[in-house]
């Protein structure tokens, strides 16, 4: 047959047409920025500085064509004096996460560093949570949209954020525990005759080094020690400037009295570093040294779940019935941070003002908002929202369900990651942002909650040797289950108050008394023995009081009763706008 090519032509070239405009839509629908950028990102939270790589990497590359460079404070070392300096330079960075309180938010909009977001959200599905965007922006002293809140939430500020797990607990080597016939503790002094004996059941780790129970870090010291601030938690307490803050408002404390539940942690480290339990690199090691040493099964203890469960209960460990869980302290009622309609004002995000692309930043917090980027940016290697839809998650008739690989990846084996997805392993590729637009409790627009260990379909599945054990000892399915059927939780309302700035010379009466209360808080840790932690004690309590800390306490109680009005005022106005509705 004789082709007459002559009239194939105008079909022909309707097809190729066809074709280049499907891969043009089809190029703009991923990904309508032709032009590559790298992003700065200035993170207060983060614990990894650098380029952000994997599959994380790789959805931000498709969807936004750029690259995210994570600038870490913890990570450097800079703290409050790598923002200073950044700030004073005119350009923290494009994209910038940081703390919002004590006046930060507006001196960085009046002294230009950062824009208003405005007229690049407008009409975008971020702006759901508008009453909460505006509520945390009409504080500052210009109309606009300067920063988003993170941990956004629907829910009462009643209800506890956190689930399946608490943010605080007691999470010990359960396996070891289990072979001392889960002794009774009555109250916290009781856990380190048992963490003892487990250091003396396992000496030495899988590496060949020396196993401890306690291990510490300086990066996230503020106000406080921050190790000793974990302990508090367990009874309902949490921090606010050098004040201990009852989560029911029945008690506000004094950090440097001596009887204070934040001096009662120190001499409890004290104990434990006289009975050996306190890995002796604790004052000089960073995050990234502490978390490792989890990994490599160093540690017998964890005031987090979040830390000690995703780094050592590896699919393989738990089948053989090792691994962290909680373990009841009797006298325990732990904090919880109820959710906040107006999210976590504290910590924030903005665009810098020297942005080069500030309508394609907008575009990527808008996504890191949306039910994709909750799921993928808060993915982890164990808990946490369940990843990339297709990836380690389908939707089924009956719901959620993880795939094979999400089965790997969340629930604790390092998988490699399919070349398509970006290749690498799971855990090398988690987002390195560590920040979190919504509460981890919220649902999806099905009604599915984005933490994948809630799904009904999780839950059914076989669980570990480890797993089944606490469940038979504890009577409960997870840790949040039993902390409330026992009456062991204690939520604090959520709230978005901030407290009004400080002068120049409160501030730097803060900053004085800080480094005397961190420094000699260390030291009586490490005391050589009794007497030398009570002369510490009694040499920080005299100089910080003639550094002027009866004033700053002042200060801290006035403003840690206004916020723990505000709570009751949010739990209030939630309360009738459901009225309404």
């Amino acid at each position: 047959m004789k082709i007459e090519w002559k009239k194939l032509l105008p079909v022909m070239a309707l097809c190729i047409l066809v074709l280049a405009v499907s891969s043009c839509t089809n190029k703009k629908d991923t990904c309508p920025y032709e032009e590559f950028i790298v992003v700065d990102v200035f993170d207060s939270l983060a614990n990894f500085q650098g380029i952000q790589s994997g599959w994380f990497a790789k959805i931000v590359k498709d969807k936004f064509n750029m690259e995210l460079n994570i600038i870490a404070p913890n990570v450097s070392g800079g703290g409050d004096t790598l923002f200073e300096i950044r700030s004073a330079a005119g350009n923290l960075g494009d994209l910038v996460i940081c703390s919002a309180e004590n006046g930060v938010l507006q001196d960085m909009v009046t002294a230009g560093l950062v824009i208003d977001m405005e007229p690049y959200l407008k009409d975008r599905q971020i702006m759901r949570f508008e009453d909460a965007i505006y509520d945390l922006n009409d504080n500052v002293g210009q109309p606009g949209i300067y920063a988003i809140p993170s941990e956004l939430s629907m829910n009462s500020p009643r209800t506890s954020m956190e689930n399946p797990d608490p943010i605080y607990g007691p999470y010990i080597r359960w396996d070891l525990y289990k072979k001392m016939g889960y002794p009774e503790l009555n109250t916290l002094e009781d856990l380190l005759p048992i963490l003892k004996q487990m250091q003396e059941m396992e000496p030495v780790a899988g590496n060949g080094e020396k196993t401890y129970a306690f291990s510490f870090f300086k990066d996230w010291d503020s106000n406080l020690m921050n190790a000793v601030k974990q302990p508090c938690c367990f009874y309902g307490y949490d921090e606010y400037g050098f004040v201990l803050v009852k989560a029911d408002s029945s008690d506000y404390q004094s950090i440097i009295e001596p009887d204070s539940l934040y001096m009662r942690v120190l001499k409890w480290y004290f104990d434990a570093n006289q009975m050996g339990l306190v890995d002796p690199e604790s004052s000089t090691q960073t995050y990234d040294s502490f978390e490792s040493k989890y990994k490599e099964g160093q540690l017998l203890y964890c005031p987090w779940p979040w830390v000690a469960q995703p780094a050592y209960n590896t699919e393989e460990r738990t089948s053989e019935g090792k691994g962290f869980m909680m373990a009841d302290i009797r006298d325990m009622v732990i904090y919880s941070y109820g959710c906040s309609p107006a999210g976590n004002q504290k910590v924030v995000m903005s665009i810098g003002s020297k942005a080069e692309d500030p309508e394609r930043l907008a575009a990527f917090v808008d996504w890191l908002y949306s039910p994709e980027g909750i799921r993928s940016n808060r993915a982890q290697t164990s808990g946490g929202m369940a990843g990339p839809e297709g990836l380690c998650w389908e939707y089924g008739e009956d719901g959620p369900y993880l795939t094979d690989f999400g089965k790997k990846a969340l629930l604790g084996e390092d998988a490699e990651v399919p070349e398509e997805w970006g290749s690498g392993t799971w855990s090398e590729g988690i987002s390195a942002l560590n920040y979190s637009t919504v509460a981890s409790c919220e649902l999806d627009d099905n009604g599915y909650p984005y933490a994948y260990l809630l799904w009904d379909s999780v839950r059914d599945m076989d669980i570990s040797p480890l797993e089944r054990d606490w469940r038979e000892k504890m009577g409960a399915d997870t840790a949040m289950e039993y902390l409330q059927n026992n009456n062991k939780l204690l939520v604090s309302p959520g709230t978005g108050y901030m407290a009004p700035q400080e002068d120049s010379e409160m501030a730097a009466i803060r900053r004085q008394c800080r480094k005397v209360i961190q420094e000699y808080s260390w030291n009586m840790v490490f005391a050589s023995d009794k007497e030398e932690f009570d002369r510490l004690y009694t040499q920080m309590y005299k100089e910080v009081m003639e550094l002027g800390y009866e004033t700053m306490l002042e200060i801290d109680l006035w403003n840690a009763k206004e916020k723990e009005d505000a709570r009751w005022e949010a739990v209030q106005k939630y309360e009738e706008s459901m009225k309404i509705r």
